[in-house]
């Protein structure tokens, strides 16, 4: 049974897929499977709306600030928009962690999953055409279902997950995602307005030659991780940084490389979150064979002490993430 899994038809559509893959969760009853379809169908319109943003006046910043510290742009609020709606008509999840919100989201007492996302990452890039991307965690809620969401449903660590992926658009748009049984990519066709299995069963190559990190900010890197990088000089190593962490990430997947947004003097913890970004690529690279950690520890392990709470973030081919922690 598990070999056919593994074996599913390139060009199978998603919700076949989906639906082929229900019995690896005994204890649900489709409502996981019904929440990747509310993600799935949120993504199809917020690509609709990246590919047309030069068209109509959603490109450029809202002139407010997140709760992150960042500046929104006007299609990180439209996609906030789009997935919030999604999830909560399709009454599977409680609750929504999201970038774009202070506080969790309370969506339907009843729902018996908790979804954090990063609606669109790297949105900056938009107004240059340069490809971004949506990261979403799938957990299970801890709390009996029909009550009031309780912190323990929020903050759950990253190997409480159950499901986790991203959505990529880029010279096309694809969905890829783990249900903790292998990594799976599908690729949208536009036409047919669905989502097909072009990349089944995805593996990281074990070691690699490309490493992401932006040199730019070099003079304040800690020194294991500057050492790190002049390792990878010295090995002509290709540097390799998009500056859209999905796009950078899914690069590297494919080809085999490290990406690291280490702590900085200006950000100490580092930049990037833990409960929507970092915990669900972590996620997504372990099932694929690769590695993520701080520098020291497994990413998977940290217990998250709030919802928007940073970390440095080592993540890729297991090889060069584990040179890379040699340093520190």
């Amino acid at each position: 049974m598990e070999q056919s899994r593994i074996a599913a038809p390139i060009g199978s559509a998603l919700d076949r897929f989906i639906k082929s893959r229900q019995d690896e969760f005994p204890y649900a009853s489709g409502e996981l499977s019904q929440l990747l379809r509310d993600i799935a169908l949120a993504s199809k319109v917020v690509n609709r709306e990246v590919n047309k943003a030069g068209l109509i006046d959603i490109m450029g910043a809202m002139g407010s600030v997140n709760t992150t510290g960042e500046h929104q742009q006007k299609l990180d609020v439209l996609a906030n928009i789009r997935f919030s709606r999604a999830l909560m008509k399709g009454g599977e999840a409680c609750a929504l962690i999201s970038e774009e919100s202070e506080s969790y989201i309370d969506l339907n007492n009843s729902g018996k999953y908790v979804i954090a996302i990063d609606p669109l990452d790297g949105s900056s890039n938009i107004d240059v055409n340069v490809s971004i991307g949506t990261i979403f965690s799938i957990y299970r809620r801890k709390s009996k279902t029909g009550t009031p969401i309780q912190p323990e449903d929020i903050l759950q660590k990253g190997t409480e997950q159950v499901a986790a992926g991203y959505i990529l658009y880029g010279s096309s748009t694809m969905l890829v995602y783990t249900t903790g049984h292998g990594v799976n990519g599908f690729t949208y066709d536009p036409t047919l307005g669905e989502y097909f299995l072009s990349h089944p069963d995805m593996k990281i190559p074990e070691d690699g030659k490309i490493y992401s990190i932006n040199e730019g900010s070099y003079n304040s890197f800690p020194e294991p991780v500057k050492q790190y990088v002049q390792y990878c000089k010295e090995k002509n190593y290709s540097g390799r940084y998009i500056g859209s962490l999905v796009a950078d990430f899914h690069r590297n997947l494919l080809k085999g490389g490290i990406y690291i947004y280490p702590a900085t003097a200006k950000d100490p913890n580092g930049k990037l979150r833990l409960m929507y970004e970092c915990n669900a690529l972590a996620f997504v690279v372990e099932q694929a064979g690769g590695k993520a950690s701080d520098g020291q520890k497994r990413i998977l392990d940290i217990v998250p002490e709030s919802l928007h709470q940073r970390t440095p973030f080592f993540v890729g081919s297991k090889k060069m993430v584990e040179k890379a922690e040699s340093f520190h």
